[in-house]
């Protein structure tokens, strides 16, 4: 499949694009500084996310949306969602796959509080959770776009193990086999690249929680 991956430098970006590299899918990675990238195995896009547009986008199966907005600048999220549905709308040929927030999932089945919403959530991370969460609302919302939005459940680790096993639900935060609400970035590349390649969850959000070794 033909993949471009928005943020291919960046910590989750790199993982799945190399993820997507290893099962022999043909990738570009849609950068600001190439220079940064890990590989030379990859066509180039050198563009910033807010100047991308439908032409950049439709000749690919897939776009994955790893955009990270930095601290003070959170309504860049929103504003980022607004520009793919913006120009993948109309576009069914197209899937946008969007790595969002586990903020926005709610804490149990009875879905009247959200994880952003605890008193343990981290103050830094609130403003994230909200603007990601507008983006999800704002893809609800649409009814010509290909989409799949992917929050990862409880601490999201990027130097976390490669287990291969992982679990999905839906809206609630979920456990692991060892008790805990755990997400490495490179188990939930692969639960990505797995729903890239079998689609299970359509214009829907869904969760991913990985084992911890």
């Amino acid at each position: 499949m033909k993949i471009g991956i928005i943020g291919a430098n960046g910590k989750a970006g790199s993982l799945i694009m190399q993820e997507a590299l290893d099962r022999g899918h043909t990738v570009t990675a849609i950068v600001r500084n190439p220079e940064k990238l890990k590989t030379d195995k990859v066509t180039v896009i050198q563009k910033d996310i807010f100047d991308l547009k439908t032409s950049d986008l439709d000749s690919f199966d897939v776009i994955v949306n790893t955009f990270n907005a930095p601290f003070g600048k959170e309504q860049l999220h929103a504003e980022a969602g607004r520009v793919l549905i913006r120009q993948l709308s109309g576009v069914p040929t197209t899937r946008l796959v969007i790595v969002g927030s586990g903020g926005s999932l709610y804490t149990d089945e009875s879905k009247t509080k959200r994880v952003s919403e605890t008193k343990g959530f981290p103050q830094q991370f609130i403003d994230t959770a909200f603007q990601m969460r507008t983006n999800l609302e704002n893809l609800k919302q649409t009814n010509d776009l290909n989409w799949v939005y992917m929050s990862p459940s409880g601490f999201f680790d990027p130097d976390g193990d490669r287990t291969g096993r992982y679990e999905t639900g839906s809206d609630v935060l979920l456990i692991n086999s060892s008790g805990k609400s755990y997400t490495s970035y490179a188990d939930f590349a692969i639960a990505l690249v797995d729903e890239i390649e079998k689609p299970q969850h359509i214009n829907e959000r869904f969760t991913v929680v990985s084992d911890s070794d």
